[in-house]
């Protein structure tokens, strides 16, 4: 897959969304650009993938330089991600 570089901008600024609405439905603060766009882009790959397991269909994709990005699925798949790093990462309760 070859991309021009406003290709790469245009997923770049795609995922950095997603994955800062993905985190913020999950209960996330104060993550930053980098890691919103590393959340986009690792929901991209696991919201569709559940989506495809769950036989569910892509009500709103982009195509972006003829490759289809999954806006809903990416977001959900973002969501799901903060949800587990929450859960894997709890900090243990303070005792008085």
């Amino acid at each position: 897959m070859v991309l021009s570089s406003s290709a790469l901008l245009v997923y770049l600024l795609i995922a950095a969304v997603c994955g800062a609405i993905g985190a913020s439905l999950a209960g996330g603060r104060g993550i930053g650009v980098i890691t919103a766009t590393a959340l986009g882009f690792t929901g991209a790959i696991f919201g569709p993938l559940i989506a495809r397991e769950l036989h569910l269909g892509e009500p709103f994709t982009v195509i972006v330089n003829g490759h289809p990005f999954s806006i809903l699925w990416s977001i959900v798949g973002a969501a799901l991600f903060v949800a587990l790093l929450h859960l894997a990462y709890r900090r243990p309760a303070r005792r008085w």
